[in-house]
């Protein structure tokens, strides 16, 4: 009986990993007309359940011309749901400032039984923050 239960607690423990796996990686985003304006995001999450998020914008016309704004915190994953969480006292100094909590995207892939030759790029696709430009955008898995 130990060893059924053990076996259990063991593959239970494996397909855990293997979701983040799935999701883990660099996501990028590059919007933008050369060198006039630009908006750049990329989001990392790491297999540890953390993540670092940068966003830079460089647009002609607009003072200060470019601007990086950091965040970076934890995330956890589940079903395609990745939900975002930054602790005040550990994630926040000058550098990182973006507040994550509440912030939640979805992760869209092609399904492994689509069998068709449609391409479906792996993203994240942020549909709930706190963070009003965040919104609404989609990271691209590299």
């Amino acid at each position: 009986m130990k060893k059924i239960i053990t076996a259990f607690l063991v593959i239970s423990n494996l397909s855990l990993l293997a979701q983040t796996n799935q999701f883990s990686g660099e996501y990028t985003r590059s919007l933008g007309e050369g060198e006039k304006h630009l908006i750049e995001y990329q989001l990392t999450l790491n297999q540890d359940g953390t993540f670092v998020f940068h966003s830079y914008s460089k647009i002609q016309g607009v003072n200060p011309t470019e601007v990086h704004k950091y965040g970076k915190g934890k995330w956890t994953a589940k079903d395609n749901l990745i939900t975002f969480s930054t602790d005040k006292k550990e994630d926040f100094d000058e550098k990182y400032t973006l507040d994550f909590n509440t912030s939640t995207a979805r992760f869209i892939a092609k399904n492994p039984r689509d069998k068709s030759a449609k391409v479906v790029k792996t993203k994240l696709q942020f549909f709930e923050s706190e963070i009003a430009w965040i919104r609404r955008i989609d990271v691209f898995k590299v």
